[in-house]
């Protein structure tokens, strides 16, 4: 399905000094090649990408690199705010906070206007900052999931996602609410902008020219479960989660666990909990959910019955279950949007 446009979408991308580079880059990297290959399609810019900051000029990030800012939050609200603004983050998110006051007003001000309002990172402090987030979900990086929940008790923070997409509906209309982890979780959010506006075949030519898999929707975790096990102190506890990994086909229960770790099925289980933040049982799960995702994703082929007895879950409504219960739609759909 071909998405026409009369005008680009435009998208104003707020910058301030120690703002994170690469989340700045990435998704104006997604937006730009976006219109490379909207040109080569005979078709005009799908996107217009200015840089707004409190003041115009060079704005210094975390790294060697400054951008100009064009437009000034003030000019900007007389003018009125593009189709889309998007506050990236940093790597000092409280420290800056304290000194982007006037960020936050603008932001409380120009919000009921803004059809689509964008935090990348911890970015979503500001909109927290603001009122913005009160009662509704959003991510941000797993480093500072813990502080924005205890300085927002409103805000229902996922520290798992990689992206959260959310609606606002009130007497201002309806608008778009989303929020991301870090740095390449902007770039997956980007892409999945592109995609909303202009397709899932163009969304995946530009994740092609990045290099990047257009397979992470916003519901899956900011860790693989590889990624979790190999960060685990505890070496009995790791060597479970590498057993586990290995036999997933098999019946894996807390006794064979135990078994594996030396330890009483109690002591494990507690020992487990403490070492990892979950259960062994939840562990065991999140680890059948992702091979059976991976399986999805690159044997198109199989059945979804195969699919399900090579990661131990013994039918085809149990895959469907589990798939259903963590990511909210089903192995075929999964397959239909993700798979080969």
């Amino acid at each position: 399905m071909e998405h026409r446009h009369a005008h680009p979408h435009r998208i104003d991308l707020v910058v301030y000094p120690g703002f994170k580079s690469l989340e700045a880059i990435g998704p104006m990297s997604v937006f730009d090649y976006a219109n490379v290959h909207l040109r080569a399609r005979g078709q005009s810019d799908g996107y217009e990408v200015r840089i707004t900051a409190a003041r115009k000029g060079l704005v210094k990030s975390d790294t060697l690199m400054a951008l100009e800012a064009t437009q000034s939050l003030a000019g900007l609200r007389e003018q009125g705010t593009g189709c889309t603004v998007i506050v990236v983050g940093s790597r000092h998110i409280e420290q800056v906070l304290g000194a982007s006051q006037e960020l936050v007003q603008w932001l409380q001000a120009v919000a009921p206007s803004v059809a689509r309002l964008i935090a990348l990172c911890s970015g979503s402090f500001f909109l927290a900052e603001a009122g913005l987030l009160d009662g509704r979900r959003a991510a941000t990086h797993w480093s500072v999931a813990g502080a924005l929940a205890q300085r927002y008790p409103r805000v229902q923070v996922d520290a798992d996602a990689i992206y959260v997409h959310d609606e606002v509906v009130d007497d201002a209309g309806t608008r778009q609410l989303w929020t991301s982890a870090g740095v390449t979780a902007g770039i997956d959010l980007a892409l999945a902008v592109v995609e909303q506006d202009f397709g899932h075949a163009l969304a995946l030519e530009v994740a092609r020219d990045l290099v990047m898999y257009l397979k992470r929707p916003g519901g899956q975790s900011q860790f693989s479960v590889p990624l979790a096990a190999q960060a685990t102190r505890h070496s009995g506890v790791q060597a479970v989660q590498q057993w586990v990994l290995a036999h997933l086909a098999e019946p894996v229960t807390l006794a064979r666990m135990a078994e594996q770790a030396a330890m009483s099925e109690r002591h494990f289980r507690r020992v487990f909990q403490q070492e990892t933040g979950q259960s062994p049982s939840a562990f065991v799960e999140h680890a059948r959910l992702e091979a059976a995702k991976q399986l999805l994703e690159s044997r198109g082929h199989w059945p979804l019955k195969t699919v399900a007895a090579h990661v131990g879950l013994g039918s085809e409504q149990a895959l469907r279950h589990l798939f259903v219960k963590k990511l909210g739609i089903t192995p075929v759909a999964y397959r239909e949007r993700f798979g080969d």
